[in-house]
């Protein structure tokens, strides 16, 4: 055999082998993309404070009592006594300030903050978010924040009362605006086993999982239910070790046969699973137009008559044409069911009445979610 040739057949079977595997690579999924894993996620976190340095658009210390108080302690903890006095500003508005703390987040790192007014301030454009504690759940600050809101919009009013706005000017963001003081104690290293939580729970995907991840580790892994995959690294290694090798896994996911239909927007999403028993379907709009044409009665001359109005009514019924009975035989797929549906030439609105009325008579092999 030449080398020639003995190349063009290792192509061929290059080509052969990606035909194969081709739709199944296409199907399946990373593990990192189906799963989350235990304790590895974002954490809530809320503050209240003061922005000042607005151009008058802050809150009125009249109609916005918090503002005034915060204000005056404020004044009071750098040694400015102002309850003696009145204060009068608008350029202070009461926020409050809420960011998402990331996973692992390190002490000194930063993260994105978003400030939004509470009182009756007008805008926060051009605004000082002053030093604000970030606390969680639990009551601890795990963050402070301070910086200039940028609120992305604009506004502008005449004397007359006319206004323009764009975008929302009472609330803004703050880019990297919060400096991490205290760190999760969420020691990932260390943990003897760690659980994974499927976004869309399935028993059949929750078992494959559990099979892909034994085929390379064994007995590593134990599917609890439709939701939860336990896991456990092999002796010698760490939890984070494990996790890294795991999760670039491939499998391919399960899901139940449903129908979600959004009625509001016409909107419908079927899952490849969905299947249909043998039924017939017909769809035709009937159309009943009533039109007022009244007219005049005009009495002929010295005939002492009134001129009267006479109703003259004209009815039209237009039925649909071309709209025949088709059949959807046993175990039709979602190609076969959106190849006959389109063949009756149906708008969305009228195909959420159809699917409807399949299930009610028991032929629709799917379960209908309408949102």
């Amino acid at each position: 055999m030449t080398p020639r040739i003995a190349s063009r057949i290792a192509a061929l079977m290059v080509a052969f082998a990606a035909l194969t595997v081709g739709p199944f690579a296409e199907a399946a999924s990373r593990i990192k993309d189906i799963v989350q894993f235990e304790g590895v996620r974002e954490n809530k976190l809320v503050g209240y404070g003061l922005v000042v340095g607005l151009a008058g658009t802050g809150d009125s210390l009249r109609n916005a009592p918090m503002t005034k108080q915060s204000l005056e302690a404020m004044l009071e903890r750098l040694g400015v006594n102002t309850r003696d006095g009145q204060l009068d500003t608008k350029n202070v508005a009461a926020v409050m300030v809420t960011a998402a703390l990331p996973a692992f987040a390190a002490s000194g790192s930063s993260v994105d903050v978003t400030v939004s007014a509470m009182g009756d301030a007008k805008s926060l454009l051009g605004g000082t978010l002053l030093v604000t504690p970030l606390m969680g759940a639990d009551g601890e600050a795990y963050a402070v924040a301070q910086g200039t809101v940028e609120t992305g919009s604009i506004a502008a009013g005449g004397a007359s009362g006319s206004s323009v706005t764009k975008g929302v000017p009472t609330s803004g963001r703050i880019a990297a605006g919060a400096s991490v003081e205290r760190e999760i104690g969420f020691k990932l290293a260390s943990m003897q086993t760690l659980r994974m939580t499927l976004r869309n729970p399935d028993f059949t995907t929750s078992r494959r999982i559990a099979d892909v991840i034994n085929a390379h580790y064994p007995d590593c892994a134990v599917a609890e239910n439709p939701t939860i995959v336990t896991i456990r690294p092999p002796a010698g290694e760490n939890m984070v070790g494990f996790v890294t090798a795991i999760e670039e896994l491939a499998v391919e996911p399960d899901a139940p046969a449903k129908v979600v239909i959004d009625e509001v927007a016409g909107v419908i999403v079927m899952g490849d699973n969905v299947r249909l028993s043998t039924v017939a379907i017909a769809q035709g709009n009937l159309t009943i137009s009533v039109e007022e044409k009244p007219t005049v009665s005009q009495p002929g001359a010295f005939s002492n008559g009134v001129t009267t109005t006479t109703p003259q009514s004209t009815v039209k019924v237009d039925e649909e044409k071309g709209k025949k009975l088709i059949t959807v035989k046993e175990g039709a797929s979602l190609s076969s069911l959106v190849a006959g549906l389109n063949a009756l030439g149906v708008t969305p609105r009228d195909m959420i009445s159809i699917l409807q009325a399949i299930k009610a008579a028991g032929a629709l092999q799917a379960d209908i979610q309408v949102m």
